[in-house]
């Protein structure tokens, strides 16, 4: 059974930094598409992050370009997301995603569904002004 399990959200004040991980069971990472969405209080929820990971290339959301950074850990299974200079706007419950293999990639993203592909639980992130 695949499973993710988010960590490292939590509250921090506006420019602050967060490092949130993402733990991979059940599967190991090779050429899938993996993601970060997040989702604020009334808000719909927003793809973030989408990459290919084994050797393809990583695109992030205007909202989070140049302050957001995705990375992964193959030999541990793990995802990562460094989120710098937050903002009150980035509040939210921030969720890690993951499509095996890298047909259909964009597609599952752009759909956003939490009943396609695996998602984890989410963590919580709380920037405060």
């Amino acid at each position: 059974q695949v499973q993710l399990v988010e960590s490292g959200g939590g509250s921090v004040q506006a420019g602050g930094a967060l490092r949130l991980s993402c733990k991979v069971s059940g599967h190991t990472l090779t050429k899938d598409c993996v993601a970060w969405f997040r989702q604020g209080s009334g808000n719909e929820r927003e793809g973030i992050v989408i990459s290919l990971a084994g050797g393809g290339s990583t695109a992030y959301a205007r909202t989070v370009q140049g302050r957001f950074t995705a990375s992964q850990d193959n030999a541990n299974n793990m995802l990562f997301l460094e989120m710098n200079s937050l903002k009150p706007e980035d509040s939210g419950t921030y969720y890690c995603a993951l499509h095996p293999g890298w047909t259909g990639c964009t597609a599952w993203f752009a759909a956003g569904r939490s009943d396609s592909g695996y998602w984890g639980q989410g963590t919580q992130v709380t920037v405060s002004s």
